[in-house]
């Protein structure tokens, strides 16, 4: 079976064309509603990774990239609402804490859909969110700058970091509680669909039995890196969805350059070894970010002045590609971002 004909990509293609991509100018503008997480979750999607023997379907890395190419150029606020389900599940299913016999099942099924609240341990040895050991649990004080999917998620992943710099991992219910209070949605330049909230913590309380990670912020971070130096497929998703509003002669040699950029950034992906060339990946990151870039620019520049409205698809993608930009960003990732643009000024 090739990728193109593997059954979750045929569900990701109908419910682009049929749900989101019809939709998406609206959902920009309104936000990311709840009939479109149900779709996702019946699709099958969100267990796209996991283990069959808790009923995900364990595809291959290919068809994952490949669906969340097809979902992010259809609706990028959709795609990343559901983008954020795959960490919890990825977790769960390399832990052998009890929490995974709970919650693994229904996030692969799609019963339930997780967000998650970690990016901020990226910044250590600043320790926005702290976890301390306390009475057969741990309690979470701090600030979580970002937080995805409030009000359509039914679970999230939290992490903070402890005094002794261990990373701690645990779920709990995504709603306001005790110790957790959200802020109002956030007005931003793009991707506001996508109900974003920051999250105060005032001593949330979670016992030992939602922990599903607990690690040395070094070896976390050493795994998290491969992550963060590699391009991300819904930057060829966006790229794509741009390139096909353009003329063949304008769009032919970008596509092109998108390929071969793509070729290689995912050949390094599916690398036995995870933590090699990871310089590579940073700079296939960079240049993947150019090809998107330019896309995205030239819809806008053919759509003329009509790419100035709100309900203008090319001005809906640049704004994506905007966000895409930052989405994942390290210091790393920034500084060499940052250093191509400036070896490229004129």
């Amino acid at each position: 079976m090739t990728t193109a004909t593997h059954p979750l990509v045929t569900r990701a293609r109908q419910l682009a064309s049929g749900v989101l991509a019809p939709q998406a100018e609206r959902v920009d503008q309104e936000g990311v509603p709840a009939s479109h997480v149900e779709a996702v979750k019946r699709s099958g999607l969100l267990g796209v990774s996991a283990p069959t023997e808790y009923g995900g379907a364990a595809a291959p890395g290919a068809v994952a990239r490949e669906t969340a190419e097809i979902l992010s150029g259809a609706c990028c606020s959709t795609w990343f609402v559901q983008t954020q389900h795959y960490t919890p599940v990825q977790l769960l299913a390399r832990s052998e804490l009890p929490v995974r016999v709970r919650l693994l099942r229904p996030l692969a099924t799609g019963e339930l859909l997780s967000g998650i609240a970690y990016a901020h341990v990226r910044a250590f040895p600043r320790r926005p969110v702290r976890a301390t050991p306390e009475r057969g649990g741990w309690r979470f004080d701090g600030t979580v700058p970002w937080y995805t999917g409030w009000g359509l998620n039914d679970v999230m992943l939290l992490a903070g970091v402890t005094d002794g710099g261990e990373v701690v991992f645990a779920f709990t219910e995504a709603r306001a509680q005790p110790g957790l209070r959200p802020s109002a949605p956030m007005r931003l330049a793009a991707l506001t669909a996508t109900r974003t909230v920051s999250l105060e913590l005032e001593g949330l309380w979670l016992p030992d039995e939602t922990v599903v990670l607990r690690a040395p912020y070094e070896k976390w971070s050493a795994a998290d890196r491969t992550k963060t130096v590699s391009a991300s497929p819904a930057v060829f998703g966006i790229a794509e969805a741009a390139l096909d509003m353009l003329d063949e002669d304008v769009a032919g040699p970008l596509r092109t350059r998108l390929v071969e950029v793509r070729r290689r950034a995912y050949a390094l992906a599916d690398h036995p070894v995870p933590n090699e060339h990871l310089e590579e990946r940073l700079a296939l990151r960079t240049r993947a970010y150019e090809v998107m870039r330019t896309a995205t620019t030239a819809a806008v520049v053919a759509g003329g002045g009509r790419s100035m409205t709100l309900t203008s698809k090319a001005q809906r993608l640049a704004r994506e590609g905007l966000f895409l930009l930052v989405q994942g960003q390290t210091a790393e990732s920034r500084r060499a971002h940052l250093n191509t643009l400036t070896n490229t000024m004129p």
